[in-house]
């Protein structure tokens, strides 16, 4: 065996080591909760907190990155004119966090008010009374779209549509609530959620969906367009919106994020939502992934897509 066979050998165990513990990170940030809880209830040696927290560093590991995939191109979940947030046409990782598969994921919505790219705008600001409704957003309620044809590999859509947390106090609100979202699992933090296998080690992920708005269930097969669901706001959210992504396996804490390339969409960069901060001419927009801030509008889909490859997980199997 030569030193470059040896090289590739070590990288594919490191690969997947980092992914085993990875998937395990769920339960060292329980077990990490639960550790701290027991020094503060009993009378334990003060050595196991050095422990608990070296079970909590586990939780930070992530799978590999491969920085050089070519973008995967798939219809956009949505249809109509809509907001990209938390881009990875802006930067990577579009969320400021590898976990959960979410390298590329990006948030989209329907702003309140779209004016002219041209003239003064007002900058946007927190209030202080109580937060809106989840039903006065525009977006909330919209119809999600399958990005491409596969198998439901996960779905849920029994948590509740809390209201937003557009308010200072919201803000610290969600804070304190995101730690409990983090120890409970990713379930929790994606809210009611779909995750399709699209083959070809593809998976895509839907986020935040309405309560009870669910169109498919585990073990169906979807052709791209195929309604899954409705936008709604539960988990760990701001307020409503659609958290979609890209990923390697159909375990969020041990998927990578994978690049997409939205084949639908077209930038209307006449137009701005102001209470959502104004566009960046740099970087330049990355094609089929809308930089932050950015409107854009997603066409219906003229021609089916060709499957990305053969189902990679067996239909009718629950994610656990």
């Amino acid at each position: 065996m030569n030193t470059t066979d040896t090289t590739n050998t070590t990288g594919t165990v490191n690969a997947r080591v980092r992914r085993a513990i990875a998937r395990w990170g769920d339960v060292s940030v329980k077990v990490f909760a639960a550790g701290v809880l027991a020094l503060v209830l009993f009378d334990i040696p003060f050595w196991w907190y050095w422990i608990f927290l070296a079970v909590l560093a586990l939780s930070f590991v992530r799978p590999a990155w491969d920085r050089e995939r070519e973008p995967v191109p798939v219809a956009a979940p949505v249809v109509g004119r809509w907001l990209a947030l938390n881009s990875p046409g802006t930067k990577v990782p579009a969320h400021g966090s590898r976990g959960y598969g979410q390298t590329y994921a990006i948030d989209i919505l329907v702003p309140h008010v779209v004016e002219a790219a041209q003239g003064p705008h007002p900058k946007p600001r927190y209030g202080w009374g109580l937060p809106r409704r989840a039903e006065d957003y525009p977006c909330f309620g919209e119809h999600v779209l399958a990005v491409a044809e596969g198998v439901v590999v996960a779905a849920g859509g029994g948590q509740r549509d809390h209201r937003a947390r557009d308010t200072w106090p919201g803000l610290v609100y969600m804070a304190i609530e995101g730690f409990f979202r983090q120890v409970g699992g990713w379930r929790f933090v994606f809210g009611n959620h779909v995750i399709i296998d699209h083959g070809d080690g593809v998976y895509s992920a839907y986020a935040h969906l309405r309560r009870n708005s669910l169109k498919v269930g585990v073990g169906d097969r979807v052709s791209a367009a195929h309604p899954l669901g409705e936008v709604g706001n539960s988990g760990n959210t701001s307020e409503p919106h659609l958290h979609f992504q890209l990923m390697d396996s159909p375990h969020p804490p041990a998927a990578s994020g994978l690049p997409f390339s939205w084949t639908t969409t077209v930038l209307e960069p006449a137009l701005v939502a102001p209470q959502y901060g104004l566009p960046s001419p740099t970087p330049p927009p990355t094609p089929g992934s809308p930089p932050n801030s950015h409107m854009f509008t997603a066409r219906p889909l003229a021609t089916p897509l060709a499957p990305l490859g053969p189902a990679s997980s067996s239909p009718g199997v629950q994610v656990p």
